[in-house]
């Protein structure tokens, strides 16, 4: 899952460590208050995470937006305790973590022979709430050995930065009106744009079918969420997305545009001849399995760049796992209460018996005991080694994409292995993808939030329980937004074209079936080792040539804001608590919870007549000056363009805390 840039630091030994609050102190923490403004904050930032993660294919980490608007209301309609708050943003943080992994494999479900019968809402809450339980179930014996004996070598950057703005929040700060300015302006940018229709959504430039350079088309949708996830992200990320969309745009759909002028006949998989194609029907025909093909590729080599790692968390977890065992010493320290490992071993045995029971699970019993099976042991595994490696390098960096993949390819080879084969397995198989992505990605998430309580000095089996109650409260709202963002904008489409799951899809049938047109594929797969050596990452380019370039553009821009803010500021990095992280965190979750109210408004088919003279005025604004220019288009460029100052002025100014 995205958040902030990597960070660098130097290990240090391990000394006994003093958190911010002794472990004899005794405060509110646990408390009714704190867990419903969590389960708040979790459903609200579930669902804002599944309009991003179906849109955009990234999400951002939501614990340190969640921690300043917590602070911000306790202070507002009563106090609270820094032990209060940590609850609310790990309660919160859930949301996030459980929604990306859910948007980033279920919606494959759409894309598979028979799939469409298991995506419904009882199916998809099942599957986030088994994976998010799984993730915390597993971390728990690992709190110990990686939270406490590896303090000061494994970093946890989000978390550590969550536990400074916590920390400043109790010395008093005002960096809450950043996110709240945030969320204000995405409010109002996308009511007047999605709603009223001042201007257009998504301006683009381009040539025609017969133009000496055919089909190249650079769209831009300008939207403020993503805006903000280019700020977050930076200036290099966001550049190498936008590089691999301007591949697909302005290189690939016009040079097979030019070859296939004169071809009269279907090239498959093309359904109609190349010579009558437009530039998008050239996209989904044949530009989209070369990108599969390189997101898969580069989700592999990502996995070979740190398999060493892997490895070696693997084992050190394994061994302090062991050492812990030996050691009979009963704590009565609250600071080291934890879940009983057994409750861990009894969510194992569940997972297979649930996974095998349920009549609503795709497979027989024999494919669902296997599945149940597969899921324990993919999870435990990966569930390991996500919670050690963001540790190191931070949850923007893990690689959840390539756990999943590997994930799917061990399921399909032992389904290959059993005489599994066929589009009767490939929902099954996903069931496993799924529940594993799920369960890395809310560990991933659970070791900040625990590194989080360890510096300020929470109670881990409290934050343990409001991990859980996360899960569950967001749960119930990942499977309805889901929904409502098919029926509303269809999923696979350029609104929300569901980059990761579309491509879970495309590794599911390419293993059990063999329908891919394989020959479009392998040619992705050599660009992601030639983008490799060339010494770029090659998923991130994937992934940027696989989404819309109108996606990737704003993204773009966003990243060129973050690029002028570090170059002003050259004596240091912008920290995660500064106003510009903050403000860009702001449009994010008011952009993309606007989407979602849009979603709602387009789903009951509101009528266009109630909004009386801003229609009208929308359909004048919107009159053409020519084929490809409107004065909406002119209007929308240039609010955007405010919307990318505001952020750079926010950015640059300084707030009272430290």
């Amino acid at each position: 899952m995205a958040s902030i840039a990597e960070k660098k630091e130097t290990a240090k030994p391990h000394r006994e460590f003093k958190p911010f609050i002794a472990a004899n102190d005794l405060m509110p923490e646990f408390t009714p208050k704190a867990i419903i403004l969590g389960s708040l904050f979790g459903i609200i930032f579930g669902a804002s995470t599944v309009y991003m993660g179906l849109k955009v294919g990234l999400t951002v980490s939501a614990s340190i937006p969640i921690a300043v608007l917590a602070i911000s209301i306790f202070k507002r309609f009563g106090n609270s305790t820094i032990l209060e708050n940590n609850i609310v943003q790990t309660i919160g943080s859930a949301g996030e973590s459980v929604a990306a992994g859910v948007v980033f494999t279920v919606p494959a479900l759409l894309f598979l022979a028979g799939g469409m019968d298991y995506f419904q809402y009882l199916q998809i809450f099942i599957l986030a709430l088994l994976g998010g339980v799984l993730g915390v179930l597993f971390m728990v014996p690992l709190r110990r050995s990686l939270i406490v004996k590896e303090h000061g070598n494994l970093i946890y950057p989000e978390g550590t930065a969550c536990a400074d703005v916590l920390i400043a929040g109790e010395k008093g700060g005002s960096m809450a009106k950043r996110v709240f300015a945030g969320l204000g302006v995405a409010f109002l940018y996308k009511l007047l744009m999605s709603v009223f229709g001042f201007w257009r959504e998504t301006p683009s430039i381009g040539t025609g079918k017969d133009s000496i350079y055919p089909n190249a088309q650079i769209p831009a949708e300008i939207s403020p969420e993503l805006l903000g996830v280019g700020y977050v992200i930076g200036f290099r990320q966001s550049a190498i997305l936008v590089a691999g969309g301007l591949l697909s745009y302005l290189v690939f759909i016009p040079l097979i545009s030019v070859f296939g002028e004169s071809v009269t006949s279907v090239v498959k998989p093309g359904l109609i001849p190349l010579a009558e194609m437009t530039g998008n029907e050239i996209r989904q025909s044949y530009v989209r399995y070369i990108m599969a093909g390189a997101v898969t590729a580069g989700g592999v080599i990502t996995m070979i760049k740190t398999f060493p790692m892997l490895v070696s968390s693997l084992r050190d977890s394994f061994k302090d796992l062991r050492a812990n065992g030996k050691d009979t010493k009963v704590t009565k320290l609250r600071t080291e209460w934890d879940l009983p490992i057994t409750f861990t071993a009894v969510g194992a045995v569940a997972m297979i018996v649930i996974i095998a029971a349920l009549p609503n699970m795709p497979g027989d019993l024999t494919a669902r005991i296997g599945a149940g099976v597969l899921i324990v042991v993919f999870g435990f595994l990966f569930v390991t080694v996500s919670s050690r490696i963001v540790g190191l390098i931070g949850s923007s960096n893990n690689p959840i994409s390539g756990m999943t993949i590997a994930t799917l390819m061990g399921t399909c080879l032992v389904f290959i292995a059993m005489g599994w084969t066929g589009e009767v397995y490939e929902p099954i198989a996903i069931v496993v993808g799924a529940i594993v992505c799920i369960a890395a990605a809310n560990a991933g998430a659970t070791s900040q939030d625990l590194k989080t309580g360890f510096l300020v000095g929470g109670t881990p089996i409290k934050q343990q329980y409001g991990l859980m109650i996360g899960v569950v409260a967001s749960s119930l709202i990942i499977g309805a937004t889901v929904l409502l963002l098919h029926n509303s904008l269809t999923i696979g489409s350029d609104a929300v074209p569901a980059p990761q799951a579309t491509l879970m899809a495309t590794v599911i049938k390419g293993l059990l079936n063999q329908e891919l047109p394989w020959g479009f594929v392998i040619c992705g797969m050599a660009i992601a080792v030639v983008v490799e050596l060339c010494g770029v990452r090659s998923l991130g380019f994937a992934v940027g040539a696989y989404l819309p370039l109108s996606t990737t553009v704003p993204i773009f821009i966003g990243g060129l804001v973050k690029y002028f803010i570090d170059k002003n500021n050259s004596d240091s990095e912008e920290s995660e608590t500064g106003s510009g992280i903050l403000f860009a965190s702001g449009l994010i979750a008011g952009g993309a919870l606007m989407g979602i109210v849009i979603a709602v408004l387009k789903s009951i088919e509101l009528d266009k007549t109630a909004a009386g003279v801003a229609i009208t005025l929308s359909d004048v604004l919107n009159t053409h000056w020519g084929e490809e220019h409107t004065l909406g288009a002119f209007i929308g460029i240039s609010v955007f363009a405010v919307m990318a100052y505001m952020l750079y002025k926010n950015a640059m100014a300084k707030d009272d805390q430290a």
